[in-house]
């Protein structure tokens, strides 16, 4: 995310997101990924990289990634060194999601225009001059659509010139979400050997996004990947009943934020359909209720063992479970104890 209620202070969320990193890096969590947005108010992350800078100074373990940097809004050369700098200081525990925005604002800010999908050709022409960046031994040129970048020839005396490639080599993990049925953005992944990440709240199509990963990486010559490799992301809450958990859950930070904001911005962009269990449900049934019962895990220990379970069955198996986070400044014991009670679920049991 991070995701916060409105009345919550930009510093407050900001020292609240470090914290709980440090918190998952302390009880087992292998990743985190954390967004970037800019006319989202729930959401008031603009610089992903500058909380995960911080954030690597406080963990010892965790790997952190920008969920993702939205391509269309950066310059790719100055994004390639960004990043390559922070891998650097991490010592390689940086991952990068790259996307083109769903954010309607967010486009029209940046004088985008989406209805043509130039942020899709502007992040594939993008995340093309970053790696070739990555990987150059020597000067290139590269005159595109939306982009002209050189890699000039080095100084003869070697005090200028391109240096900061990334610690990891050639460059850091990539991934990419995929929401809607039969991704396309999921079928790039398995073309370019990405990490897929399935943004999926209904179960019932969630064996389409690996079929999309396949695809993918046949038609474009590749081995199937594996489905280790595969994110499946989620809202949780685990706690000693499925009474509370659904207390806790759909009448907490948790329920205001779908309730509020999540909700009306799929109403508003005719994309409530992801949120649905079959396609036939109107537009109606789908309030904070139908949400929570159909498209979250909430429940005691048992119960979310045995629904991951069965996501783990009608996906044919993934490999990582994310889960959403949100803001638990007014509930912190209870939330934290979700988190490691489902570290240790995942842990003993999968």
């Amino acid at each position: 995310m991070p995701a916060h209620p409105r009345h919550r202070s930009i510093r407050d969320g900001h020292f609240h997101d470090l914290d709980t990193l440090e918190y998952l890096d302390r009880i087992g969590f292998e990743e985190a990924w954390i967004g970037e947005h800019y006319m989202m108010p729930s959401e008031p992350c603009p610089s992903p990289d500058l909380l995960i800078a911080q954030a690597f100074l406080k963990t010892k373990r965790i790997k952190l990634a920008p969920g993702a940097f939205m391509l269309p809004f950066h310059h790719p050369a100055e994004l390639a060194h960004r990043i390559s700098w922070l891998d650097h200081i991490s010592e390689g525990r940086l991952m990068v999601g790259i996307g083109a925005s769903g954010t309607n604002l967010d486009l029209e800010m940046f004088n985008i225009d989406h209805k043509s999908g130039a942020h899709r050709e502007m992040t594939a022409e993008s995340i093309a001059i970053m790696t070739r960046f990555w990987e150059s031994e020597g000067p290139f040129e590269h005159r595109g659509k939306y982009w002209t970048v050189r890699r000039p020839a080095d100084q003869m005396d070697k005090c200028s010139g391109y240096h900061l490639k990334p610690f990891q080599q050639p460059y850091p993990p990539i991934g990419v979400t995929g929401l809607s049925a039969s991704s396309a953005t999921l079928a790039l992944a398995g073309a370019n050997g990405w990490i897929p990440i399935s943004f999926c709240f209904t179960p019932q199509y969630l064996h389409t996004h690996w079929a999309a990963v396949e695809r993918g990486a046949l038609e474009a010559g590749r081995a199937a990947p594996s489905r280790d490799m595969w994110r499946v992301s989620r809202p949780f809450f685990v706690a000693d009943t499925d009474k509370e958990a659904w207390r806790r859950s759909v009448g907490g930070e948790m329920g205001r934020y779908f309730r509020e904001d999540y909700l009306p911005m799929l109403a508003g962009n005719n994309a409530l359909g992801l949120l649905k269990h079959h396609p036939d449900v109107p537009d109606s049934d789908v309030t904070m209720e139908y949400v929570a019962q159909h498209c979250w895990i909430v429940g005691s220990a048992e119960t979310v063992r045995q629904r991951i379970e069965d996501m783990q069955a009608q996906s044919g198996g993934f490999g990582v479970l994310h889960i959403m986070c949100f803001d638990h400044l007014d509930d912190l014991a209870a939330t934290r104890d979700s988190y490691a009670a489902l570290a240790g679920i995942v842990a003993n049991d999968f």
